[in-house]
């Protein structure tokens, strides 16, 4: 891989506003991290631009209806998909979940993986604790800022 390559990677991750991104070909091993990235935590601002029309579209109400999330009542922390793409609970079809409900989960330990945009991100937790509830099913799309997993 040459510098061009390389600053085409690190362009796509600011043009898709990632934090992190690992690329992988053959023995060669890349990863980039945007440098905000450990102090926003993987958090992306999302900006809108408004619609100029008299009434009301369906993405206009769709995106401005409060979105209403089952959580249980208590002290949990909601891990949140820190970009848009397609969740993955196990590293490949037919392998073992990386956390299964009840798992207790150290900060840092890989809980899913996103792919985006043909790369898949790894999903580490950012706290300690036991893994209360799956919010998201396989290979189900996510959203930015949607929860995928409570931890106690």
């Amino acid at each position: 891989m040459d510098i061009a390559q390389i600053k085409k990677l690190i362009q796509l991750l600011n043009d898709n506003h990632l934090g992190e991104l690992k690329v992988q070909d053959g023995d060669f091993k890349i990863s980039i991290k945007h440098r905000d990235y450990a102090k926003t935590s993987g958090v992306a601002s999302v900006i809108s631009a408004p619609v100029a029309t008299s009434t009301p579209s369906i993405a206009q109400e769709t995106a401005t209806a409060p979105k209403k999330e089952e959580t249980p009542s208590g002290h949990y922390q909601p891990v949140k998909a820190p970009m848009i793409g397609t969740f993955y609970r196990a590293a490949g079809e037919g392998k073992e979940p990386f956390v299964k409900v009840g798992d207790k989960v150290k900060k840092g330990d890989v809980l899913c993986i996103i792919e985006a945009m043909k790369l898949f991100n790894e999903i580490q937790s950012e706290v300690s604790g036991k893994i209360i509830k799956v919010m998201v099913d396989n290979a189900q799309a996510v959203e930015y800022d949607q929860a995928l997993f409570l931890i106690e």
